[in-house]
């Protein structure tokens, strides 16, 4: 009977030992195996939603000045001489160039020699800018074709084979590139070609490879209308960044 007791009271005790486990099992998560145990996402957060959320933006590329100048439709800042051609001189390094007379036409072709005017024509030149700068003796006339598109404007100057633009006298500048061998060059940027015919004042005198102020003259000035086309197409698309949208 005493064995029996004590055997009882031990099964008793067991009871309740187990017990005490399983009702401390049931509410104390740090009794169950890590991979039972919530993540970390799982848990709430006391600042969580105190935290402003914003969605992602995206800030617009930058516009290309190039599309400004390539499509009539979208370069419309005022365009002529005095916009091309600013000022009465241009200098160069140490080179200063006195700016003479200056034109403007929608006939293209009248401004011409040559084949030039027949590949203007053929690619839609709405308009043919000039000016002349001269220097010691040296002159040359660059003038700038104007296009409705960009692809015209290459088709001109990859067209162009022979035949100058036409060169300008007056303004203190005298004749030029009439009756004598001149040095032509042409490019084309966005929807314009240019063209310089650059030689000696005066008439009589035929340039030569040798003739390298010609040679300058001409290469100044075509990096210049060069830079006012890229110019043009810089400030309109810097203005047009900056309008209200």
């Amino acid at each position: 009977m005493i064995g029996g007791g004590a055997l009882a009271t031990l099964a008793v005790g067991s009871a309740v030992a187990f017990a005490i486990v399983t009702a401390n099992s049931k509410n104390s998560a740090s009794n169950k195996p890590a991979d039972q145990l919530p993540t970390t996402a799982d848990i709430p957060s006391d600042t969580a939603a105190s935290d402003p959320t914003f969605a992602e933006t995206t800030p617009p590329p930058p516009l290309d000045p190039k599309d400004f100048i390539s499509s009539a439709k979208k370069d419309t800042a005022p365009l002529g001489p005095g916009t091309l051609f600013p000022g009465t001189k241009l200098t160069v390094g140490d080179r200063v160039y006195k700016k003479g007379a200056t034109a403007d036409t929608k006939s293209c072709a009248s401004a011409t020699h040559g084949a030039l005017g027949d590949v203007l024509t053929g690619n839609g030149c709405t308009r043919l800018i000039r000016a002349t700068y001269a220097k010691d003796g040296v002159a040359v006339t660059v003038g700038v074709a104007v296009f409705d598109t960009e692809a015209k404007a290459t088709k001109a100057k990859n067209q162009y084979t022979k035949g100058t633009v036409t060169s300008l006298s007056g303004s203190g500048v005298p004749d030029f590139c009439r009756t004598t061998i001149c040095r032509s060059t042409t490019n084309s940027y966005g929807r314009y070609a240019y063209f310089t015919t650059a030689g000696f004042t005066g008439g009589g005198r035929d340039v030569t490879t040798k003739d390298r102020g010609v040679f300058t003259t001409g290469d100044d000035l075509a990096e210049f209308t060069f830079r006012q086309i890229t110019r043009r197409g810089e400030a309109q698309a810097s203005a047009a960044a900056e309008a209200p949208q």
